[in-house]
């Protein structure tokens, strides 16, 4: 007899690169071991199992025995893997070629590891856009599972979401299975019954249907409170003993055995979307404040808001390189070293160098992994060391292309391009120790500094912007008590991790990069600019022209913009230059004309520096002296000095500013708010460091300083050196 109703549990397992290891060991420890510790004792129940490319890639060192025992569920039939594309990228944010690179390279890595053909995946973050059916056919995918509300949103009835479908694009097909949002509620936050009482109506309308449950393992442990509800009270058991009780009507089942044994409810074609939450995220933060007023209005005056609300939807996934140029920074880092592979893919090199091909592609695909390219609830962007790992991988591969080319001993090059996909040229200084990106059309800004023997972008920068819960935050600090330095505020959802974090939410009004170009105000303070108040010249976003002067051994781009500082007259010309000769340096010159002779004014310039951490003692400032000024983290107003530097012992990176006309020299943080699985925090990102000048222009209206710009990797070399003796 067939059952009444068939139920898929699929589970998503997933840790970001670049994430710290005692982050993958305790949700090792608080989820996926003990998950399987409680199905064991159920060999009767099936699971669908998703673990990503990112996250196996450290068990299979850390906890070997997690994989022989896995392969033990696999063996017997009682846990079906998917695939999906290897490090757990969006498929919308990297190309074709890499979307069914990193598929076939996971089906085979895992098919390796535990002997199973794979035919499914998982879709990151539930991403869809129809043209992704060909590739996910294309690399060899037989079926995939995504949210319900895709399916709604394409006009399917409430009461067809519980079988599969197929679909079509360029005439191949892809099945698609809709995962059951009443299910990811209930599972695991609801009673168990609540899950029966849900399958028993659904059996009773629909004999024979079948309710996919899809979601992340970290439910089941990781997320705040889950590892007590989930283990500690016995949540999981009690939920496995009333499948087993109702297992005359409930077959569990793998989602290939589902597809294998019930006919598809027919042909449908989705619209680009995600998971509900994720559409909201997306919109900016007035128009997602709009959304979620205008969703809450609907639900409390219309009372046929459940059957219209499938049809209302936010924004769209791509949108996140829109709403955070950061994102756009990676992706379009990302795409260029995609596109170098390529091209050395179809050479003759990809031939004679296949191990460094794999090693540059491999790298490539760590770099694409999703988690830093977008912001939602929680982390994300937001978190420095996801975007460090990130970059740690692009410059890795950046390297290997280098390698690849042939580029050996010292060499410098400069090109313009549209490196950061804006309709404009930018300008790439490179040599064989650091690349530079330089946007001319946006300030003349330094926005990305590669250490290639780190593998570290000094700029891997955020800025502060509005986001939609700072006024919770704000309402929270309100009520708070004076003796509470944490406090639980206007709903059990609102913790403050730390005391006046509303004192901390300023907005940035240009990116903070370097060579950002400043006249102040004679009562511009510190505070002012952090404040990003005080400025009276038009030249911090201004557009630049740009010469490009290349020898064998030196380069230089030339950057010149006329405009105003006040009401007066000025012309900044900027020079950028990397020599061969000064190893991992860039020489900076900058040269103030058309000034009226003895124009005075008050000029900055504003450096940053990322990767860096704050709240350390082996993280520092140090003066012309060698002095440790402070954690990097520290607010200085230093006077007149020719030189500034910051350590990170760890990084195994020194930075210093020279300066050839001795200057006063402000330093701050840039610190976001924003949440956490354990509240809102505050979360370094960036230390500012702004020379600034009293400019007296000389007789014939000029004024000129030069800054050089020296990045020391020694500490790192030596490491690596003993490390290796080591060994």
């Amino acid at each position: 007899m067939s059952p009444q109703v068939r139920l898929v549990l699929t589970l998503h397992n997933h840790q970001p690169v670049g994430n710290f290891d005692g982050v993958f060991e305790a949700a090792y420890q608080d989820s996926y071991r003990p998950f399987l510790d409680v199905l064991e004792d159920y060999p009767h129940l099936k699971l669908t199992l998703h673990n990503s490319g990112s996250l196996l890639e450290w068990l299979e060192p850390n906890h070997p025995e997690y994989i022989d025992r896995l392969r033990g569920f696999v063996e017997r039939g009682q846990i079906e893997l998917l695939g999906g594309p290897y490090f757990e990228p969006i498929l919308a944010s990297i190309p074709r070629r890499d979307r069914i690179g990193q598929i076939q390279a996971y089906s085979q890595h895992l098919q390796e590891l535990f002997g199973q053909p794979i035919r499914g995946m998982w879709m990151p973050e539930r991403v869809w856009e129809q043209n992704f059916a060909a590739d996910i056919v294309d690399a060899g995918i037989e079926y995939t599972i995504i949210d319900d509300s895709h399916f709604r949103a394409a006009g399917v009835a409430p009461e067809d979401l519980f079988n599969y479908y197929y679909t079509e694009e360029e005439s191949r097909l892809l099945k698609v299975i809709p995962i059951a949002e009443r299910l990811r509620y209930t599972i695991p936050f609801a009673g168990p019954e609540e899950t029966i009482s849900f399958l028993r109506e659904l059996a009773e309308r629909q004999p024979g249907a079948v309710a996919a449950f899809g979601d992340d393992g970290e439910k089941f442990g990781v997320w705040p409170e889950t590892k007590k509800h989930v283990y500690e009270d016995g949540w999981l058991r009690k939920f496995f003993d009333a499948l087993t009780e109702n297992q005359d009507w409930i077959q569990v089942c793998t989602l290939a055995e589902a597809v294998d044994n019930t006919p598809p409810k027919g042909r449908i074609y989705l619209p680009d979307a995600s998971y509900r939450e994720m559409m909201e995220w997306v919109l900016f933060t007035p128009q997602q404040i709009n959304y979620q007023e205008a969703t809450k209005l609907a639900q409390q005056e219309y009372s046929d808001w459940p059957r219209l609300k499938q049809f209302v939807r936010g924004g769209f996934w791509r949108n996140f390189l829109v709403k955070y140029p950061e994102s756009n920074e990676m992706y379009a880092r990302m795409k260029e070293i995609s596109g170098r592979i390529a091209d050395l893919d179809a050479s003759p090199i990809s031939e004679t160098h296949p191990h460094l091909m794999d090693a540059a592609r491999t790298e490539l695909y760590r770099g694409q992994c999703n988690c830093p390219y977008w912001h939602g609830a929680f982390g994300g962007l937001y978190l420095p060391h996801l975007r460090n790992g990130i970059y740690r991988h692009l410059i890795a591969a950046d390297n290997a292309v280098e390698q690849l080319s042939g580029r050996t001993g010292r060499w410098v090059s400069i090109e313009a391009g549209d490196f950061n996909l804006d309709a404009r040229k930018e300008v790439k200084l490179a040599s064989d120790r650091l690349v530079a990106y330089l946007s001319p059309a946006r300030g003349g800004h330094l926005y990305e500094l590669d250490l290639r023997s780190t593998r570290v972008n000094l700029l891997s920068t955020l800025d502060r912007r509005p986001e939609p819960y700072h006024e919770r935050v704000r309402v929270a600090a309100q009520q708070q008590q004076d003796d509470a330095p944490h406090f639980l505020g206007v709903d059990d959802h609102v913790l403050l991790k730390q005391a006046d974090l509303d004192t901390k939410l300023g907005y940035d009004a240009w990116p903070r990069k370097s060579l950002v170009d400043h006249f102040l105000s004679e009562t511009a303070t510190l505070d002012d600019l952090w404040k990003c108040d005080g400025e009276i010249g038009d030249f911090v976003l201004g557009v630049y022209e740009t010469k490009l002067r290349r020898s064998d051994s030196r380069v230089e781009a030339v950057l010149t913009r006329s405009g105003f500082a006040g009401e007066a007259p000025v012309t900044i010309t900027k020079t950028i230059a990397l020599d061969t000769q000064l190893g991992s340096q860039l020489e900076i010159t900058y040269q103030l004309s058309g000034m009226s002779p003895g124009d005075q004014h008050r000029f900055a310039v504003e450096f940053h520096f990322a990767a860096m951490a704050s709240g350390a003692d082996d993280r520092y400032f140090y003066d012309h002296r060698g002095q440790q000024l402070g954690q990097l983290q520290s607010v200085l107003d230093l006077p007149p000095t020719e030189r500034i530097g910051l350590v990170d012992e760890w990084l195994g990176v020194d930075v210093s500013l020279d300066l050839s006309s001795p200057t006063g020299i402000y330093t701050f943080p840039i610190q976001t708010v924003s949440n956490s699985e354990g509240g809102f925090e505050l979360v370094h990102q960036s230390c500012a460091v702004v020379p600034h000048w009293q400019v007296v222009a000389d007789a014939g209206g000029n004024w000129s300083v030069q800054i050089q710009l020296s990045l020391d990797t020694s500490a790192f070399q030596a490491r690596l050196l003993a490390e290796s003796a080591a060994t």
